[in-house]
């Protein structure tokens, strides 16, 4: 990793440490001792996978809400515990869970927020085997979602219909982590067998396009797009137990770029936040109080292609992490990203700023970013079609469009049979079983 000092306009990077009346306090993040970040946000609502004494729920927070919140609304339909959330991009109103009952589900949040424990879904994904870990909107093509799990699969979906598109194998253990390159035409994923996979989810039995084995410690790792760049990198653990990260061209994953460069060597699972429109990478790990910053430089020879800009540092551990996007951001502020924290009953916005004495728009460091816009619809995404995201210009802010009516074809699931049922049905065809070999003994006496 190169430390030289260079000439950047995010060297001074910072975020202050929240005051307690711009804290939520209350929260109940769930007990699950699984890998995701558990959490999603949007301008309007924060979702939090929440502990509850059975099944699984999600709670729900306004942006802006601040203060202790002894109940909070919930969506309560799992029946086991929610492992992973995701926001539509571009419906602030649509919310996707993943939990340990195989279920994926599909939510809509009432106008204004909710009022009550929801536990009704618009749209109910079937089909996985074994419990989901995680589940990921399109970034470009609207009410598509991948969802993946413990029975080694990766599911695409058109959510609208509830119909599975795509199922596609050949990993060779739990898959802990996805994420979409900038046009949303290919995954990168890792894997619990040590290997990232570059994945084409239409690409039917040629979908893995390219592997490679990466971090060789046991405990979880995460595999990310460089935003608007070909890169991939990654973080996870080395053999002797110590934090690193790789860097890969994707064009040729089988010789790294940053080969296993070290972190340092505590145990919590990294969780990494890109933004693509400063090329700044934001690390945090689960039970680290510190954030720290890497600037990507694509092209840069290998010492060159991070850098460590610097940390957030802060004595409160965090449990679960989540980031806004760009779009949301004030600019007016000079923020550029906006990274959620939960430590202990607590939810802290940290709002990292660069500092500038202009109180003009600073185009340097607010180019055009991702808007609420989709690019494509299922179908034109489904027929093969790739795009590049809309984007929009932040100058006089943004204003989030209103969220559109989304209609659902939901195909219920069919009914579980009773154990009355099943031992009466049983009954009835061992009796049918009976009056068949019966006639069929008279046929052969003949």
């Amino acid at each position: 990793m190169s430390r030289f000092v260079r000439n950047s306009p995010y060297r001074h990077v910072f975020a202050p440490q929240p005051k307690r009346d711009k804290v939520y306090e209350g929260i109940k993040l769930t007990r699950s001792a699984w890998d995701s970040n558990f959490m999603s946000a949007n301008s309007d609502y924060i979702a939090i996978s929440w502990a509850v004494g059975g099944g699984g729920a999600v709670g729900l927070m306004k942006v802006g809400d601040y203060g202790r919140h002894d109940t909070v609304n919930l969506f309560t339909g799992h029946k086991g515990a929610v492992l992973d959330v995701d926001f539509s991009p571009f419906n602030n109103n649509i919310l996707a869970t993943a939990s340990e009952d195989c279920f994926a589900k599909i939510w809509t949040v009432p106008e204004g927020g909710l009022t009550e424990n929801i536990s009704e879904a618009a749209q109910v994904l079937r089909g996985h085997k074994r419990k989901i870990g995680n589940i990921l909107f399109h970034p470009t093509a609207e009410n598509v979602v991948t969802t993946t799990a413990q029975d080694y699969l990766l599911k695409l979906w058109d959510i609208t219909t509830g119909e599975e598109k795509a199922s596609i194998g050949g990993f060779g253990n739990i898959i802990q982590s996805q994420s979409w390159n900038y046009d949303g035409s290919i995954l990168a994923t890792y894997c619990k067998d040590k290997k990232v996979r570059l994945v084409d989810p239409r690409g039917g039995d040629n979908a893995v396009v390219a592997e490679v084995e990466s971090h060789l410690g046991t405990k979880g790792a995460r595999a990310l797009w460089a935003g608007k760049n070909d890169l991939v990198l990654s973080f996870g653990f080395g053999r002797g137990a110590q934090r690193e990260f790789s860097v890969y061209d994707p064009k040729n994953m089988s010789t790294p770029l940053v080969k296993s460069a070290p972190i340092d060597n505590s145990s919590g699972v990294l969780c990494p936040f890109y933004d693509e429109d400063s090329n700044l990478c934001f690390v945090a790990g689960k039970g680290d109080g510190n954030i720290r910053m890497y600037e990507i430089t694509p092209g840069a020879d290998a010492k060159g292609i991070v850098y460590l800009l610097g940390q957030y540092g802060s004595n409160q551990s965090g449990s679960a992490f989540t980031s806004l996007p760009r779009r949301s951001c004030n600019v007016n502020e000079n923020e550029i990203i906006r990274i959620y924290k939960i430590t202990g009953t607590a939810l802290q916005p940290l709002h990292f700023t660069v500092p500038r004495k202009s109180e003009l728009f600073q185009d340097d460091i607010f180019p055009h970013c991702r808007g609420d816009t989709p690019s494509l619809t299922s179908e034109q995404f489904f027929a093969g079609e790739n795009a590049v995201p809309q984007l929009v210009d932040l100058e006089n802010g943004f204003v989030a469009k209103a969220p559109k009516a989304v209609a659902f074809d939901k195909t219920e699931a069919k009914k579980e049979l009773t154990e009355a049922e099943v031992r009466a049905a049983l009954k009835e065809a061992n009796n049918r079983i009976a009056y068949l070999e019966a006639e069929l003994a008279k046929a052969q006496a003949k």
